[in-house]
């Protein structure tokens, strides 16, 4: 899968977002080895911490049908109800996830404004992850 075709579809998931706090809305399309697909958004919680980003949700839903192997992702963000404008990178602890499941040399994040797409390895934007 291409990745205008990764950023399509985490653009169809930031619809889903769960944002009445912050009016946010981020989608993420993860990119399994073996050619599946997980979606999430970002769902927000009153207390706050409780709440996920959307790789996290990707991830999880993967990770919980046993799935554990990655090659990118894409991640869109931006104002509910507007095409994005900025670039919307993932947080430090969605990047530390990424570290757990993914080579850092190799897994690919492309994130999209809504008119043009950058490309990083993950190790570019996080160069010292915690490993075992």
């Amino acid at each position: 899968m291409n990745a205008e075709r990764l950023i399509e579809k985490a653009k169809e998931a930031r619809t889903f977002a769960y944002v009445p706090y912050s009016d946010f809305a981020v989608g993420a399309a993860l990119l399994a080895k073996n050619g599946q697909v997980f979606s999430g958004c970002n769902v927000e919680n009153g207390a706050y911490s409780p709440s996920i980003c959307a790789e996290r949700t990707a991830f999880s839903k993967a990770v919980s049908e046993g799935v554990r192997e990655f090659e990118a992702i894409a991640i869109v963000g931006g104002p509910c109800d507007k095409e994005p404008e900025n670039m919307c990178p993932p947080c430090g602890v969605c990047r530390q996830v990424m570290q757990e499941f993914c080579d850092p040399k190799t897994f690919m994040i492309y994130l999209n404004d809504g008119s043009r797409t950058v490309s990083y390895r993950l190790e570019e934007l996080f160069p010292a992850g915690f490993v075992l």
